[in-house]
């Protein structure tokens, strides 16, 4: 008489069955109640991973504990970011509530504009009429564009707000990356035994390091260098005289973490330098020539610092990053990395496993 296997019972499959339900419920649930953080969390760990050896750093050098030196990285940050955009959010309202106390009172005035507002270039035309309406009834025109104004102060408005939210939301990240770097050992320890329990004990930890090193590799190579150009960029504006220097830079640094070249800035600098520049002939040379090799700098500093240290190649690090950027946003730029890393190391460790054994021979047994 054979024995029936007591695991593939009807019973014991409708428990099966009903343990995976509650299981896939409850990891659901899970989901949606985390979703809200999600991009917070992210957030958090790819600062949390990029800034903690920055953080071991100032612990060594104060002799405190890194729990300490999260702390004062945390509060650093608040008072230089959290200050100037609590202040700045006041000052635009209360900017708001005077322009509409003028206009309601009858005292608000524009100042004309001046004659080479004329000039500039499609606009030009169209900016010195409204302009000059402005100037000489506001109340009129403020009745004639009433919706038109009410559109961009609108438009004004929700672009500050976003703005100020990216900065808070990046400031909240901040903290909780604190708190990650603050509890840096328990936390990779457990991030470890994850990625061993997933992977296998020979796989798990090496994806798990392959993971922080390609996050730290993205935050040096791609956004580390495009800060540096946007420095040196920067300094070359301000010496040169160029008109919106900082706003230039804060450009070249956006466009760097895009992986758009900084000659779309460059170029038109260069060529303002020479056309309305008051510059001699050898600043204008010199500042021309540091420009330029300061635009190119990332073709320099890139190789270096992108995928140093990490066993994928730096192309598939890049193409991730630009993928992940591309499809999720800035943070995206860290997560398509690590994934795109992780896939290919996973690839290229099941393309192995399938190679035959090298079979030694008596010439290479012989010493």
């Amino acid at each position: 008489m054979e024995s029936k296997d007591a695991s593939r019972t009807p019973t014991h499959l409708i428990d099966a069955a009903v343990r995976l339900g509650l299981l896939f419920l409850l990891a659901w649930f899970s989901v949606r109640v985390f979703s809200p953080f999600l991009g917070l969390m992210v957030w958090a760990m790819v600062l949390a991973i990029a800034l903690y050896p920055l953080n071991e750093r100032i612990a060594r050098t104060l002799g405190c504990s890194g729990g300490k030196a999260a702390t004062l990285m945390v509060l650093s940050l608040v008072v230089l970011l959290g200050v100037p955009t609590v202040l700045l959010g006041i000052s635009f309202v209360d900017h708001l509530m005077n322009i509409y106390k003028g206009m309601a009172a009858g005292t608000l005035t524009v100042p004309p504009p001046r004659p080479g507002v004329q000039d500039w270039p499609v606009i030009g035309e169209r900016v010195f009429s409204a302009w000059t309406a402005a100037a000489d009834n506001l109340q009129a025109f403020a009745a004639q564009n009433q919706d038109k104004l009410r559109e961009l102060t609108r438009d004004a408005a929700g672009a500050v707000g976003g703005a100020m939210t990216t900065v808070l939301s990046f400031i909240a990240a901040f903290i909780v990356a604190g708190i990650m770097m603050a509890y840096a050992q328990p936390g990779a320890r457990s991030t470890d035994r994850i990625f061993t329990r997933i992977c296998g004990p020979k796989v798990g930890p090496e994806l798990h390091e392959l993971s922080v090193l390609t996050v730290r590799s993205v935050a040096v190579g791609v956004v580390g260098v495009a800060f540096i150009q946007a420095v040196l960029l920067g300094i070359g504006f301000l010496v040169a005289g160029i008109p919106a220097a900082g706003v230039l830079a804060v450009v070249v640094l956006f466009l760097g973490i895009a992986q758009i070249p900084a000659a779309l800035v460059v170029i038109p600098a260069v060529a303002w330098i020479w056309v309305a520049g008051d510059g001699s002939m050898l600043l204008n040379v010199v500042v021309s020539i540091y420009l330029i090799l300061a635009g190119l700098a990332d073709n320099v500093l890139k190789p270096l610092l992108l995928g140093r240290g990490l066993s994928v190649p730096m192309p598939i690090i890049l193409i991730g990053a630009l993928g992940g950027m591309i499809s999720s946003g800035l943070v995206g730029l860290f997560v398509g990395a690590v994934i795109l890393a992780v896939a290919y190391q996973l690839f290229m460790a099941w393309v192995n496993d399938g190679q035959p054994e090298p079979v030694a021979t008596e010439d290479s047994a012989q010493p």
